[in-house]
């Protein structure tokens, strides 16, 4: 059997799989709402990543039956933490996570490589899989971009929720009135850290105490300023230590984090500005200074 036979033999094997994927993707039961857990039963919100929103359809038609198949306990925890710290929840489950990997990382490879032996693409079978790595980890991929989002917007609003919350109960507010306080004034803006109080808050009406509410801020968070945050309220409350005295030694410390994470920042801006020093400025300076010299020397000093 040569190579032409055994590629047709696979192409119209692969097709054959194609067609039994859609097939049973439309007489099967329509379990996907039922498969769909969401937080207080609210449809889904339209994702930032436009992919995601093409993407969605396509997962409950063809490959959300499928991720429901993948019972890895570890590998759906490791799901659930990206969902979790990324802030996708209203946004995507962990089937409709692992969905959109076998969409993209599977399916779609194998309809390429049908698509390009069928009319004669020209594409390698390495760009296939490669393409088809991509789509596996782009999930993962958005669900890091906003996570790195979600850090830098908590970075910076921290230090000064911090002394609002101080400056707060001070004035006599105890500390869960004054995050109520801060949520409220907060409404409306795009602040992950306000959104996430308000999540706490809510834990709390809903009946969880107030130390494990705040351990879920830091386990949604997933940072080290605020994890070192929420253990020393905790710890202030389990001690019975001022409140207001605990958060104004966390604003002064804060503060000096953020002094000296822009201390870093510029001494890595004043690296990377070497680079193009190096690679354009002091070549064109040479060919500057240098050039006419090297030109009379070549033109025998004339």
């Amino acid at each position: 059997m040569g190579s032409a036979e055994f590629m047709l033999i696979l192409g119209l094997a692969l097709a054959g799989v194609s067609v039994f994927l859609f097939v049973s993707a439309i007489f099967s039961s329509n379990t996907d709402k039922a498969q769909l857990s969401w937080a207080n039963n609210d449809e889904p919100v339209k994702s930032k990543n436009p992919v995601i929103n093409f993407s969605r359809p396509l997962v409950h038609q063809f490959t959300l039956q499928h991720s429901m198949r993948i019972r890895s306990q570890s590998y759906r925890k490791k799901v659930r933490m990206f969902i979790k710290t990324s802030g996708l929840s209203s946004e995507l489950n962990e089937d409709e996570f692992i969905g959109l990997q076998i969409l993209w990382g599977v399916m779609f490879p194998l309809f390429l490589i049908v698509m390009n032996f069928s009319l004669q693409l020209g594409l390698s079978l390495i760009v296939c899989v490669g393409i088809g790595l991509i789509g596996f980890y782009l999930p993962q991929i958005h669900a890091r971009g906003q996570k790195k989002i979600r850090v830098q917007s908590v970075l910076a609003d921290l230090p000064f929720f911090v002394d609002l919350l101080a400056l707060s109960v001070e004035a006599g507010l105890d500390f869960f009135s004054a995050i109520q306080k801060i949520v409220d004034k907060s409404r409306g803006t795009d602040s992950v850290l306000a959104e996430e109080l308000g999540i706490v808050l809510k834990d709390i009406k809903i009946g969880s105490s107030k130390t494990q509410a705040l351990k879920e801020l830091a386990e949604r968070l997933d940072m080290s300023e605020v994890t070192s945050f929420v253990a020393v309220l905790i710890d202030a409350e389990a001690t019975g230590a001022s409140i207001s005295q605990v958060l104004k030694d966390q604003t002064e410390q804060m503060r000096l984090e953020r002094f000296v994470r822009a201390e870093k920042a510029g001494a890595r801006a004043s690296q990377t500005i070497l680079i193009p020093l190096m690679l354009f400025i002091l070549p064109a300076v040479f060919i500057m200074v240098f050039g006419p010299v090297a030109i009379s020397f070549m033109n025998g000093g004339k």
